[in-house]
């Protein structure tokens, strides 16, 4: 699919989205969330921002996080495996991040597979830094994760444009 990356849309997920997330839940992770988990984070408004990024009616990823107080915590991103290596995730990402600061946080955080070093190197490029480890923390193979921590551009993230290509 060609696309004009300036005409993808950002939203608040809906119940709706959920049967799109959910399959690309299974493409991307081999412990894919349950619609009730999304179900319970979609009713969480104290707390959770979920958003999806589509691109002319269809949704092509989504990402999740919680706010408190000033720290955000990411619990899931993903983008369409047909959808990988065009930049999206960085989109997406960069919004996250945006968003984030909108609800007042000044740091985020999340949790990345050891292995997974193409996630590391992205959330590198959006300032996270390796803080600790979680031992066997993914439950389908007990593989650990590292934490990472970034703290948030708050000025730049308000102004606009994108901050990372």
């Amino acid at each position: 699919m060609s696309m004009d990356t300036n005409k993808l849309i950002y939203r608040a997920m809906t119940k709706q989205d959920i049967p799109a997330i959910l399959a690309i839940e299974e493409e991307a992770f081999s412990s894919p969330w349950s619609e009730e988990a999304f179900q319970n984070e979609l009713t969480n408004n104290m707390f959770a921002r979920y958003l999806v990024m589509e691109y002319r009616g269809e949704l092509l990823g989504y990402g999740g996080m919680w706010v408190i107080v000033d720290e955000a915590h990411i619990t899931n991103i993903a983008v369409r495996a047909d959808m990988r290596g065009k930049g999206l995730g960085n989109r997406l990402l960069d919004q996250l991040q945006r968003t984030a600061v909108f609800f007042g946080a000044a740091r985020m955080t999340l949790e990345v597979r050891v292995t997974n070093k193409t996630a590391q190197k992205l959330y590198r490029k959006f300032g996270f830094e390796p803080a600790g480890i979680r031992p066997r923390y993914y439950s389908d193979n007990n593989e650990d994760a590292l934490i990472m921590w970034a703290e948030l551009d708050v000025e730049k993230l308000k102004k606009g444009g994108r901050r990372h290509e």
